[in-house]
Protein backbone atom coordinates (compact mmCIF):
# COMPACT_ATOMS: atom_id res chain seq x y z
CA UNK A 1 0.00 0.00 0.00
CA UNK A 2 1.35 3.38 -1.12
CA UNK A 3 1.56 6.35 1.67
CA UNK A 4 -1.13 7.71 -0.11
CA UNK A 5 -3.45 4.39 0.46
CA UNK A 6 -2.34 4.95 3.81
CA UNK A 7 -3.49 8.73 4.31
CA UNK A 8 -6.47 7.99 2.60
CA UNK A 9 -7.84 5.32 5.13
CA UNK A 10 -6.48 7.64 8.18
CA UNK A 11 -8.12 10.67 6.82
CA UNK A 12 -11.81 8.11 6.32
CA UNK A 13 -11.29 7.15 10.05
CA UNK A 14 -9.51 10.23 11.80
CA UNK A 15 -13.02 11.62 10.24
CA UNK A 16 -15.31 9.07 11.93
CA UNK A 17 -13.45 8.31 14.53
CA UNK A 18 -12.35 11.81 15.98
CA UNK A 19 -13.24 11.87 19.51
CA UNK A 20 -13.42 14.35 22.39
CA UNK A 21 -16.19 15.10 24.52
CA UNK A 22 -18.37 13.66 21.76
CA UNK A 23 -17.39 9.94 22.34
CA UNK A 24 -19.31 10.16 25.29
CA UNK A 25 -22.23 11.42 23.19
CA UNK A 26 -21.84 9.15 20.04
CA UNK A 27 -24.43 11.32 18.37
CA UNK A 28 -22.44 14.51 17.62
CA UNK A 29 -20.52 12.34 15.84
CA UNK A 30 -23.37 10.62 12.95
CA UNK A 31 -23.74 12.78 10.05
CA UNK A 32 -22.24 14.25 7.64
CA UNK A 33 -18.25 15.47 7.54
CA UNK A 34 -16.21 17.69 5.05
CA UNK A 35 -12.63 18.30 4.47
CA UNK A 36 -11.43 21.03 5.09
CA UNK A 37 -9.01 21.32 2.44
CA UNK A 38 -7.80 24.98 3.07
CA UNK A 39 -7.09 24.37 7.11
CA UNK A 40 -5.39 21.28 6.10
CA UNK A 41 -2.14 19.91 5.56
CA UNK A 42 -0.85 16.73 3.81
CA UNK A 43 1.62 14.85 4.19
CA UNK A 44 4.59 15.39 1.78
CA UNK A 45 4.76 14.30 -1.38
CA UNK A 46 1.05 12.80 -1.30
CA UNK A 47 -1.86 13.97 -4.02
CA UNK A 48 -4.32 16.62 -2.58
CA UNK A 49 -7.55 14.99 -3.10
CA UNK A 50 -10.24 17.36 -4.87
CA UNK A 51 -13.12 16.46 -1.99
CA UNK A 52 -13.61 14.56 0.91
CA UNK A 53 -16.82 13.43 2.82
CA UNK A 54 -17.41 11.00 5.69
CA UNK A 55 -20.99 9.63 6.26
CA UNK A 56 -20.93 8.43 10.07
CA UNK A 57 -23.48 5.88 10.89
CA UNK A 58 -22.60 4.55 14.30
CA UNK A 59 -19.94 5.78 16.86
CA UNK A 60 -19.98 4.08 20.39
CA UNK A 61 -17.36 2.26 22.78
CA UNK A 62 -17.45 -1.01 20.65
CA UNK A 63 -17.74 -0.42 17.36
CA UNK A 64 -17.34 2.59 14.36
CA UNK A 65 -19.36 2.47 10.89
CA UNK A 66 -19.22 5.19 7.97
CA UNK A 67 -18.83 5.45 4.45
CA UNK A 68 -15.46 7.30 2.62
CA UNK A 69 -15.92 9.17 -0.50
CA UNK A 70 -12.54 10.67 -2.35
CA UNK A 71 -12.66 12.55 -4.92
CA UNK A 72 -8.91 12.32 -6.40
CA UNK A 73 -7.21 14.75 -8.16
CA UNK A 74 -7.32 13.51 -11.63
CA UNK A 75 -11.11 13.17 -11.11
CA UNK A 76 -11.92 9.47 -9.91
CA UNK A 77 -14.44 8.58 -7.55
CA UNK A 78 -13.14 6.29 -4.84
CA UNK A 79 -16.21 5.17 -1.97
CA UNK A 80 -15.07 2.93 0.72
CA UNK A 81 -17.19 1.87 3.69
CA UNK A 82 -16.02 0.69 7.01
CA UNK A 83 -17.17 -0.88 10.20
CA UNK A 84 -14.46 -1.33 12.16
CA UNK A 85 -14.57 -2.48 16.47
CA UNK A 86 -13.36 0.30 18.72
CA UNK A 87 -11.16 -1.41 21.33
CA UNK A 88 -7.46 -0.69 21.08
CA UNK A 89 -6.60 -4.49 19.18
CA UNK A 90 -5.48 -4.36 15.10
CA UNK A 91 -8.24 -5.53 12.88
CA UNK A 92 -8.19 -5.35 9.28
CA UNK A 93 -9.43 -1.95 7.70
CA UNK A 94 -8.96 -2.77 3.70
CA UNK A 95 -7.16 -6.12 2.26
CA UNK A 96 -3.63 -4.76 3.47
CA UNK A 97 -4.07 -2.32 6.13
CA UNK A 98 -4.65 -3.00 9.89
CA UNK A 99 -5.91 -0.56 12.32
CA UNK A 100 -5.70 0.09 16.23
CA UNK A 101 -7.78 2.55 18.14
CA UNK A 102 -7.92 3.77 21.68
CA UNK A 103 -9.82 6.37 23.53
CA UNK A 104 -7.72 9.08 25.54
CA UNK A 105 -8.72 11.79 28.03
CA UNK A 106 -10.81 14.21 25.37
CA UNK A 107 -9.09 12.24 21.96
CA UNK A 108 -8.89 9.35 20.10
CA UNK A 109 -5.61 8.10 18.85
CA UNK A 110 -5.11 5.78 16.06
CA UNK A 111 -2.51 3.68 14.74
CA UNK A 112 -2.79 2.63 10.88
CA UNK A 113 0.12 -0.23 9.87
CA UNK A 114 0.69 -1.17 5.96
CA UNK A 115 1.81 -4.19 4.51
CA UNK A 116 5.67 -2.63 3.91
CA UNK A 117 6.23 -1.66 7.76
CA UNK A 118 4.79 2.12 6.96
CA UNK A 119 2.84 3.53 9.86
CA UNK A 120 0.26 6.12 10.95
CA UNK A 121 0.25 7.57 14.43
CA UNK A 122 -2.71 9.98 15.16
CA UNK A 123 -4.65 11.46 17.38
CA UNK A 124 -8.38 13.35 16.85
CA UNK A 125 -10.20 16.21 18.86
CA UNK A 126 -13.65 17.64 17.94
CA UNK A 127 -14.15 21.42 19.25
CA UNK A 128 -16.23 22.37 21.76
CA UNK A 129 -19.16 23.74 19.36
CA UNK A 130 -19.29 20.01 18.10
CA UNK A 131 -18.57 21.60 14.69
CA UNK A 132 -14.73 20.94 13.74
CA UNK A 133 -12.82 18.14 14.32
CA UNK A 134 -8.70 18.14 14.06
CA UNK A 135 -6.55 15.47 13.35
CA UNK A 136 -2.93 15.33 13.67
CA UNK A 137 -0.65 12.53 12.60
CA UNK A 138 2.66 11.44 11.29
CA UNK A 139 3.18 8.96 8.24
CA UNK A 140 6.58 7.02 8.94
CA UNK A 141 7.12 5.28 5.23
CA UNK A 142 9.06 1.78 5.01
CA UNK A 143 12.46 3.83 4.98
CA UNK A 144 11.36 5.12 8.69
CA UNK A 145 11.05 8.95 6.90
CA UNK A 146 8.16 10.62 8.92
CA UNK A 147 5.58 13.41 7.70
CA UNK A 148 3.11 15.35 9.39
CA UNK A 149 -0.23 16.42 8.62
CA UNK A 150 -3.57 18.21 10.45
CA UNK A 151 -6.69 17.17 8.76
CA UNK A 152 -9.49 19.66 9.49
CA UNK A 153 -13.25 18.76 9.06
CA UNK A 154 -16.76 20.71 9.12
CA UNK A 155 -19.98 19.35 10.51
CA UNK A 156 -21.98 19.31 7.10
Amino acid sequence: MSGRGIAKAVIGLSLALAAGSAWADSSALVGRWHWNRAQSTTPAGEPVPNDLTVEITRVDSTHVKWSLTVLAEQGQKNVEAFDTPANGEFYPVSSDTTAAFHLGEGSLQATFKGPSGETDDLTCTVASDRKRMTCKGTLIDDQGRTSSYVDVYDRM
